[in-house]
């Protein structure tokens, strides 16, 4: 029993401790109270893409609403054809057909939380990228109606996670608060990646290990991702995110 009893220790310390913290410290904040009373309008952080030419695609992710977004953040992708006047935007949702275009600005405020920039690319680089992810989008294995399961997935972060695997050229992860991106969306429990230098094991998204050069070593539980980064010096901690010393 002393095993068990340190193993549930351990999970108790390290994971619904810092879950509670981050729920406590929400509660107490000011948040809107329903979608209706969210403010969705642009954050204003994505260049105008009238005055922007060249191709660009963007990964977002935001805290998201209710007491969910004391554990949680919503992502999404956006992307410019070069020469284009308007960013297209793609994301997951709980209702109707889940895959959505267009439903939000580009950078809009999620639940009324200011999205964070996850990854940023443009020019060149972008214009061979964007036509894998359309792919990756249009191939996604959980696009009907009831595709969206908000835990342990296939959720909105499934979505992009699935999405950003399917590209090589995107190396970057999604934040360690992104519950929903370690669910096995392509069906495998465990997979080694080249492209990214990392491997994956999940237990159907309950949990799970990931080890890899952008990935760090990661140990998810019930969506919740505790690890180290030590290529930018960081620590992930459950509900709240990574924290690091350096950026890269």
């Amino acid at each position: 029993m002393r095993p068990l009893k340190l193993l549930l220790l351990l999970i108790a310390g390290i994971y619904l401790l810092p879950a509670a913290l981050s729920a406590v410290l929400w509660w107490s904040g000011e948040h809107p109270q329903s979608w209706r009373q969210a403010d969705w309008s642009s954050a204003d952080i994505l260049p105008s893409a009238k005055d922007s030419p060249p191709a660009a695609l963007y990964i977002l992710a935001a805290r998201t609403g209710g007491m969910k977004g004391a554990i949680s953040q919503h992502s999404w992708i956006v992307a410019k054809d070069k020469g284009a006047p308007s960013y297209e935007r793609w994301d997951k949702v709980g209702w109707g057909m889940p895959i959505r275009e267009n439903h939000r600005p580009a950078d809009g405020l999620w639940y009324s939380n200011v999205p964070e920039i996850v990854v940023a690319v443009t020019g060149e680089r972008a214009e061979r990228l964007i036509p894998q992810v359309r792919t990756a989008i249009a191939t996604y294995p959980f696009a009907a109606a009831g595709g969206y399961h908000i835990f342990p997935g296939p959720n909105s972060n499934t979505f992009v996670a699935h999405v950003m695997r399917a590209v090589p050229g995107i190396t970057a992860t999604l934040p360690a608060a992104a519950v929903g991106r370690d669910f096995p969306s392509e069906g495998r429990l465990f997979a080694l990646d080249p492209a990214r230098a990392e491997f994956r094991l999940s237990l159907w998204g309950y949990a799970g290990l990931v080890i890899g050069r952008e990935s760090g070593l990661e140990i998810n539980f019930l969506g919740l991702v505790a690890g180290l980064d030590p290529r930018r010096l960081g620590i992930k901690i459950p509900a709240f995110g990574t924290y690091s010393l350096l950026r890269t």
